[in-house]
């Protein structure tokens, strides 16, 4: 399994920057890791019951906290800090950036939500 071998919080840009061990590295916004956790909340308990998030635009990361050898724990301004985060799904997230995010803004369109929106 591929690992960070460093893991850079940029608090002014909202962005964490991750290096593996294979020599990849990504930026991923703290609003798409946010729109993506791995929790329940977001992601539901099966398919079909993902719950679309709104109003994440500005959302930052207050702490990164290590869970075993295996994933970081990320804890949002906005109070949500239940997903933990796989080596291998942070690699995934960098890896299908694109086409996640542009996933993600064609829900929102589609759910005639914006990145701003709160409601």
């Amino acid at each position: 399994m591929t690992k960070p071998t460093d893991i850079k919080l940029h608090q002014t840009s909202r962005v964490l920057e991750l290096h593996f061990d294979d020599g990849y590295t990504c930026n991923l916004s703290c609003e798409y890791l946010r729109i993506n956790s791995p929790s329940a909340e977001v992601r539901g308990h099966g398919p079909g019951q993902e719950v679309l998030q709104v109003g994440k635009e500005s959302v930052g990361i207050t702490q990164i906290e290590p869970t075993g050898n295996y994933a970081v724990k990320l804890h949002f301004d906005d109070g949500h800090n239940s997903g933990i985060y796989r080596w291998d799904y942070l690699y995934e997230l960098g890896k299908n950036y694109e086409e996640y995010w542009q996933s993600y803004l064609d829900q929102l369109e589609a759910a005639g939500k914006s990145r701003k929106d709160t409601n």
